[in-house]
Protein backbone atom coordinates (compact mmCIF):
# COMPACT_ATOMS: atom_id res chain seq x y z
CA UNK A 1 0.00 0.00 0.00
CA UNK A 2 1.39 3.41 -0.97
CA UNK A 3 1.64 5.94 1.85
CA UNK A 4 0.09 9.30 0.89
CA UNK A 5 2.56 12.15 0.72
CA UNK A 6 2.33 14.57 3.59
CA UNK A 7 1.42 18.21 2.80
CA UNK A 8 4.53 20.34 2.55
CA UNK A 9 5.15 24.06 3.05
CA UNK A 10 8.15 26.14 1.97
CA UNK A 11 8.32 29.30 4.12
CA UNK A 12 10.70 32.04 2.97
CA UNK A 13 11.47 35.36 4.69
CA UNK A 14 13.65 38.16 3.37
CA UNK A 15 13.27 41.19 5.65
CA UNK A 16 16.35 42.56 7.42
CA UNK A 17 14.18 44.03 10.20
CA UNK A 18 14.01 40.97 12.46
CA UNK A 19 11.22 41.11 15.04
CA UNK A 20 10.20 44.57 13.79
CA UNK A 21 9.36 43.23 10.35
CA UNK A 22 5.75 43.34 9.23
CA UNK A 23 6.35 40.92 6.34
CA UNK A 24 7.85 38.40 8.78
CA UNK A 25 4.88 38.79 11.11
CA UNK A 26 2.45 38.22 8.24
CA UNK A 27 4.33 35.22 6.86
CA UNK A 28 4.53 33.72 10.36
CA UNK A 29 0.77 34.14 10.76
CA UNK A 30 0.17 32.47 7.40
CA UNK A 31 2.52 29.61 8.28
CA UNK A 32 0.69 29.08 11.57
CA UNK A 33 -2.68 28.93 9.79
CA UNK A 34 -1.24 26.46 7.27
CA UNK A 35 0.02 24.24 10.09
CA UNK A 36 -3.41 24.41 11.76
CA UNK A 37 -4.94 23.16 8.51
CA UNK A 38 -2.25 20.51 7.95
CA UNK A 39 -1.19 19.21 11.39
CA UNK A 40 0.58 16.28 9.72
CA UNK A 41 2.39 18.53 7.25
CA UNK A 42 6.08 19.32 6.97
CA UNK A 43 7.77 22.71 6.73
CA UNK A 44 11.07 23.91 5.28
CA UNK A 45 12.13 27.41 6.29
CA UNK A 46 14.59 29.58 4.36
CA UNK A 47 15.71 32.99 5.64
CA UNK A 48 17.21 34.97 2.78
CA UNK A 49 18.32 37.76 5.12
CA UNK A 50 20.13 35.53 7.62
CA UNK A 51 21.58 33.26 4.93
CA UNK A 52 21.62 35.23 1.66
CA UNK A 53 22.11 33.40 -1.59
CA UNK A 54 25.07 34.48 -3.72
CA UNK A 55 24.13 36.82 -6.51
CA UNK A 56 24.28 35.20 -9.91
CA UNK A 57 27.73 35.43 -11.53
CA UNK A 58 29.38 34.37 -14.77
CA UNK A 59 29.67 30.74 -13.64
CA UNK A 60 25.97 30.54 -12.77
CA UNK A 61 25.07 32.17 -16.08
CA UNK A 62 27.31 29.86 -18.12
CA UNK A 63 26.01 26.76 -16.35
CA UNK A 64 22.66 27.29 -18.07
CA UNK A 65 24.19 26.74 -21.50
CA UNK A 66 26.68 23.96 -20.81
CA UNK A 67 25.69 20.29 -20.40
CA UNK A 68 26.09 19.20 -16.75
CA UNK A 69 28.75 16.64 -17.66
CA UNK A 70 30.87 19.50 -19.05
CA UNK A 71 30.52 21.85 -16.08
CA UNK A 72 33.56 23.31 -14.42
CA UNK A 73 33.62 23.01 -10.63
CA UNK A 74 32.22 26.55 -10.32
CA UNK A 75 29.45 25.85 -12.83
CA UNK A 76 28.63 22.58 -11.08
CA UNK A 77 28.28 24.40 -7.76
CA UNK A 78 25.96 26.97 -9.35
CA UNK A 79 23.90 24.20 -10.97
CA UNK A 80 23.64 22.36 -7.65
CA UNK A 81 22.32 25.49 -5.95
CA UNK A 82 19.66 26.09 -8.62
CA UNK A 83 18.73 22.41 -8.50
CA UNK A 84 18.29 22.61 -4.72
CA UNK A 85 16.17 25.78 -4.89
CA UNK A 86 13.97 24.41 -7.68
CA UNK A 87 13.65 21.17 -5.74
CA UNK A 88 12.45 23.03 -2.65
CA UNK A 89 9.67 24.65 -4.66
CA UNK A 90 8.73 21.44 -6.50
CA UNK A 91 8.44 19.58 -3.20
CA UNK A 92 6.08 22.19 -1.74
CA UNK A 93 2.32 22.37 -2.06
CA UNK A 94 2.49 25.98 -0.87
CA UNK A 95 5.28 28.56 -0.82
CA UNK A 96 4.98 31.54 1.51
CA UNK A 97 7.27 34.46 0.64
CA UNK A 98 7.65 37.43 2.98
CA UNK A 99 8.38 40.41 0.73
CA UNK A 100 9.25 43.90 2.01
CA UNK A 101 10.01 46.84 -0.26
CA UNK A 102 13.43 48.51 -0.16
CA UNK A 103 13.89 51.65 -2.26
CA UNK A 104 10.69 50.81 -4.16
CA UNK A 105 11.90 47.34 -5.16
CA UNK A 106 12.39 43.83 -3.85
CA UNK A 107 15.37 43.01 -1.61
CA UNK A 108 18.35 41.94 -3.67
CA UNK A 109 18.24 38.61 -1.83
CA UNK A 110 14.83 37.88 -3.36
CA UNK A 111 16.17 38.87 -6.78
CA UNK A 112 19.03 36.41 -6.27
CA UNK A 113 16.53 33.66 -5.32
CA UNK A 114 14.57 34.28 -8.52
CA UNK A 115 17.73 34.46 -10.64
CA UNK A 116 18.93 31.08 -9.36
CA UNK A 117 15.45 29.56 -9.57
CA UNK A 118 14.89 30.39 -13.26
CA UNK A 119 16.96 27.67 -14.89
CA UNK A 120 16.29 25.74 -18.12
CA UNK A 121 15.69 22.07 -17.36
CA UNK A 122 15.02 22.71 -13.67
CA UNK A 123 12.17 25.23 -13.54
CA UNK A 124 11.64 25.78 -17.27
CA UNK A 125 11.36 23.07 -19.92
CA UNK A 126 14.42 23.56 -22.11
CA UNK A 127 12.56 22.54 -25.28
CA UNK A 128 8.98 23.79 -24.96
CA UNK A 129 9.68 26.71 -22.61
CA UNK A 130 6.87 25.50 -20.35
CA UNK A 131 7.17 26.32 -16.67
CA UNK A 132 7.82 23.30 -14.47
CA UNK A 133 6.76 24.79 -11.11
CA UNK A 134 3.15 25.59 -11.93
CA UNK A 135 1.70 23.04 -9.52
CA UNK A 136 2.84 25.03 -6.48
CA UNK A 137 0.76 27.76 -4.82
CA UNK A 138 2.86 30.89 -4.15
CA UNK A 139 1.45 33.33 -1.61
CA UNK A 140 3.39 36.57 -1.14
CA UNK A 141 3.06 38.35 2.20
CA UNK A 142 4.03 41.88 1.24
CA UNK A 143 4.77 44.86 3.47
CA UNK A 144 4.99 48.32 1.93
CA UNK A 145 6.28 51.20 4.00
CA UNK A 146 4.38 53.74 1.92
CA UNK A 147 1.19 53.81 -0.08
CA UNK A 148 1.28 52.97 -3.78
CA UNK A 149 -2.38 52.48 -4.63
CA UNK A 150 -4.47 54.34 -7.23
CA UNK A 151 -4.58 58.07 -6.63
CA UNK A 152 -1.63 58.17 -4.22
CA UNK A 153 1.39 60.40 -4.92
CA UNK A 154 3.56 57.31 -5.55
CA UNK A 155 1.05 55.24 -7.47
CA UNK A 156 2.91 52.55 -9.41
CA UNK A 157 6.14 52.88 -7.44
CA UNK A 158 5.82 49.40 -5.94
CA UNK A 159 8.26 47.80 -8.33
CA UNK A 160 8.57 44.66 -6.19
CA UNK A 161 4.95 43.72 -6.69
CA UNK A 162 5.10 44.53 -10.39
CA UNK A 163 8.36 42.67 -11.00
CA UNK A 164 7.87 39.40 -9.14
CA UNK A 165 5.12 37.91 -11.36
CA UNK A 166 7.17 38.78 -14.45
CA UNK A 167 10.41 37.49 -12.95
CA UNK A 168 8.83 34.12 -12.14
CA UNK A 169 6.59 33.85 -15.20
CA UNK A 170 8.86 31.41 -17.05
CA UNK A 171 8.67 28.95 -14.16
CA UNK A 172 4.87 28.67 -14.10
CA UNK A 173 4.62 30.15 -10.61
CA UNK A 174 1.81 32.71 -10.28
CA UNK A 175 2.17 34.70 -7.05
CA UNK A 176 -0.90 36.04 -5.28
CA UNK A 177 -0.38 38.89 -2.87
CA UNK A 178 -1.59 39.67 0.62
CA UNK A 179 -0.28 43.15 1.37
CA UNK A 180 -0.14 45.67 4.21
CA UNK A 181 0.68 49.26 3.27
CA UNK A 182 1.90 52.35 5.13
CA UNK A 183 3.83 50.17 7.57
CA UNK A 184 6.26 53.01 8.35
CA UNK A 185 3.50 55.27 9.68
CA UNK A 186 4.12 54.24 13.30
CA UNK A 187 7.83 55.10 13.17
CA UNK A 188 7.92 58.03 10.75
CA UNK A 189 6.58 61.27 12.30
CA UNK A 190 5.94 62.67 8.83
CA UNK A 191 3.41 59.88 8.30
CA UNK A 192 1.63 60.27 11.64
CA UNK A 193 -1.65 61.29 10.03
CA UNK A 194 -1.68 58.02 8.09
CA UNK A 195 -1.54 55.74 11.14
CA UNK A 196 -5.26 55.05 11.02
CA UNK A 197 -5.06 53.96 7.39
CA UNK A 198 -1.98 51.87 8.17
CA UNK A 199 -3.85 50.06 10.95
CA UNK A 200 -6.76 49.39 8.61
CA UNK A 201 -4.46 48.00 5.93
CA UNK A 202 -2.67 45.72 8.39
CA UNK A 203 -5.96 44.50 9.85
CA UNK A 204 -7.28 43.74 6.37
CA UNK A 205 -4.16 41.74 5.53
CA UNK A 206 -4.40 39.76 8.77
CA UNK A 207 -8.08 39.05 8.11
CA UNK A 208 -7.27 37.82 4.62
CA UNK A 209 -4.61 35.52 6.05
CA UNK A 210 -7.08 34.11 8.58
CA UNK A 211 -9.30 33.08 5.69
CA UNK A 212 -6.57 31.01 4.05
CA UNK A 213 -7.19 27.25 4.33
CA UNK A 214 -10.28 27.97 6.48
CA UNK A 215 -12.17 24.87 5.31
CA UNK A 216 -9.12 22.67 5.83
CA UNK A 217 -8.67 24.05 9.36
CA UNK A 218 -12.26 23.24 10.25
CA UNK A 219 -11.82 19.73 8.92
CA UNK A 220 -8.54 19.27 10.78
CA UNK A 221 -10.10 20.48 14.04
CA UNK A 222 -13.01 18.05 13.75
CA UNK A 223 -10.99 15.00 12.80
Amino acid sequence: MTTPERPHLLHIDSSIQGDRSVSRALSAQAAARWRDAHPDGTVVYRDLAAEPLPHIDEHAAQARFVPPEQHTSEQAAAFALSERLAGEVKAADVVLLGLPIYNFGAPSTVKAWVDHLVFPGLSVDGVSGEGLLGGTDLIVLAARGGGYGPGTPKEGWDHAGQWLPHGLSLTGLEPRFVAAELTLADVNPAMAELRGLAAESLAAARTEIEQLWAAERVQAASS
